[in-house]
């Protein structure tokens, strides 16, 4: 064999250590970002970075790759939480350049706010409650566990729940 055909099996074989572990722990690291940082997709977003810089370094033919996934995921988790903080600083330093909210808009949120308290109050009290916890960030097996309910129908369950919202809202105060 010589150089080229050997260099091109090395590459294979990375390859197919990085499919199978993105395979393997693509799920976890993503859940693993979005507990530091609270947000789904751009946890989502940098875990594929996180196998990116795996493919990159040849971290997965290391000798202890999972563990530098899951090291790597926090890092870039917390990088990620420094961002939004200053961004946040700088968002309240630049904060008086904004507009503030005309009392329409205030009388408008406040309004569609109290809607929702109610069509909340109408719906089932499961439904109802998968509605609110998902908005706050929940995931499935947090749904889950917190409600008692089986982990495989809470897309279904939350489904159901948002078809109920949609249509108590629109029976209630119409299309808008």
């Amino acid at each position: 064999m010589d150089a080229t055909n050997a260099q091109t099996a090395v590459n294979s074989i990375d390859a197919l250590d990085i499919e199978s572990a993105f395979a393997a722990h693509y799920g976890r690291v993503a859940r693993t970002i979005a507990l530091v940082i609270g947000n789904r997709g751009r946890a989502e977003e940098l875990a594929v970075d996180v196998f990116l810089k795996c493919a990159q370094s040849g971290a997965a033919s290391g000798p202890n790759p999972e563990g530098w996934l899951y090291r790597t995921a926090a890092n870039l988790a917390i990088d990620e939480l420094r961002r939004q903080t200053r961004r946040a600083r700088f968002d309240r330093l630049f904060q008086w350049m904004r507009a503030p909210a005309t009392p329409e808009e205030i009388h408008s949120a406040n309004q569609e706010r109290d809607q929702v308290r109610v069509v909340l109050a109408m719906m089932q009290r499961r439904q109802a409650e998968l509605l609110v916890l998902r908005t706050q960030g929940f995931s499935y097996e947090e749904l889950a566990s917190t409600l008692s309910l089986n982990r495989a129908s809470i897309g279904t369950l939350l489904k159901r729940a948002e078809q109920t919202f949609r249509k108590e809202y629109i029976a209630k105060y119409g299309p808008q």
